[in-house]
């Protein structure tokens, strides 16, 4: 199996007969799928959908299909810190086959084919994440970087909030859709890219996928859980509760309402969460400079994974570093600021509703 060609051959494209478009920012897409498909992506993705009309790319979502012939899959390098296998890939002459380990699924990404296939039904995000994909790579190659960030906006400012995993970015940026000017942008991919005005901000159609530690201490969230489900967990360790990793899904419309998302934002500020649950002190916000940290740059700056491919056709490697001065320039006219001092997401949710006054 050398070409992507030897790999559409084991696969049957035929008989897709729901095309569904999406729009986010400048980037449009078409994905093709059968009914049961189109209703869950109709759901997860109604803030994206759009008219027909001319597209960037066409993704084609083949259920239960697979190949018949196995590759000899190459494990592709986890970032510091996380552990277990996740991906693998197979590079063929002209595109690469992404393979999820623990699911089964399998994806096809090249210049003339993009293909999710396998249990499909039973991993949707799983395809929202390759759709996502698209639209990242898309804008990569269009000059924007990509941050591991979660954002809001009102239209006038926008605030991107990174950290490390687990540091509560998720919980952070839910508190400050409690203010009523604001709208959601991102949970965890935040395209970002200089321009005459300041700089751009860009999120996916993705709504937020969140540990039971972010409902607990949400009353507006507290719908997610059920009673024995809560019960249950408020009888765990704090420590235990905050790395229990147990996702659910939150529908952004569903929870805030109609109208309380959008995919553009200008970027106006950046806070970087470094602070620490066994901290005494206050907590801070802090001006930073991050040609002068590049610690709090590292928590921003996000790989594009092994689905990239520029635009000249060569993919990303595993081993390839990111690159501090593309960030840099695209957040120039950004304020940075390091949260530091004791977690405490009442003192961050009022510095939000001073920004947002």
């Amino acid at each position: 199996m050398r070409t992507a060609a030897d790999v559409l051959a084991q696969l049957n494209r035929d008989g897709l007969p729901e095309t569904l478009y999406l729009e986010t920012g400048p980037v449009r897409l078409a994905v093709r799928c059968e009914v049961p498909m189109a209703v869950e992506l109709r759901h997860h993705l109604k803030e994206a959908l759009a008219e027909a009309g001319p597209v960037i790319a066409t993704i084609d979502v083949l259920e239960v299909q697979n190949l018949s012939v196995q590759p000899d899959w190459i494990d592709w390098a986890r970032e510091p810190g996380k552990a277990g296998r996740k991906d693998a890939y197979v590079d063929l002459d002209d595109g690469r086959l992404v393979h999820k380990i623990r699911t089964g699924m399998t994806f096809l990404q090249s210049s003339e084919s993009l293909i999710a296939f396998g249990p499909c039904l039973a991993y949707p995000n799983q395809v929202i994440n390759f759709i996502n994909t698209q639209i990242l790579n898309i804008c990569k190659r269009d000059g924007w970087e990509i941050c591991h960030a979660a954002a809001v906006t009102d239209g006038h400012k926008g605030l991107a909030i990174a950290g490390l995993s687990g540091g509560g970015k998720s919980t952070a940026i839910l508190r400050m859709m409690d203010l009523d000017t604001t709208r959601f942008v991102t949970n965890d991919r935040l395209m970002v890219r200089a321009a005459a005005k300041g700089t751009e901000g860009l999120g996916i159609p993705k709504n937020p996928r969140i540990n039971p530690g972010t409902i607990l201490h949400n009353p507006r969230l507290a719908p997610l859980l059920s009673d024995e489900r809560k019960a249950e967990l408020l009888q765990m360790p704090p420590e235990d509760l905050w790395q229990l990793e147990e996702k659910h899904d939150l529908f952004i419309s569903e929870v805030y309402g109609q109208d309380r998302m959008s995919f553009t934002a200008p970027l106006t500020e950046f806070w970087v969460l470094n602070w620490s649950r066994s901290s005494t002190e206050p907590t801070r916000l802090v001006d930073a400079d991050l040609t002068e940290r590049p610690d709090l740059l590292g928590a921003i700056m996000k790989s594009a994974g092994p689905f990239f491919q520029d635009a000249n056709g060569v993919f990303l490697r595993d081993d390839e570093l990111l690159e501090p001065d593309a960030y840099l320039q695209q957040l120039k006219s950004v304020r940075i600021r390091e949260v530091t001092g004791a977690i405490d997401f009442d003192a961050l949710a009022a510095a939000g509703k001073d920004l947002f006054a």
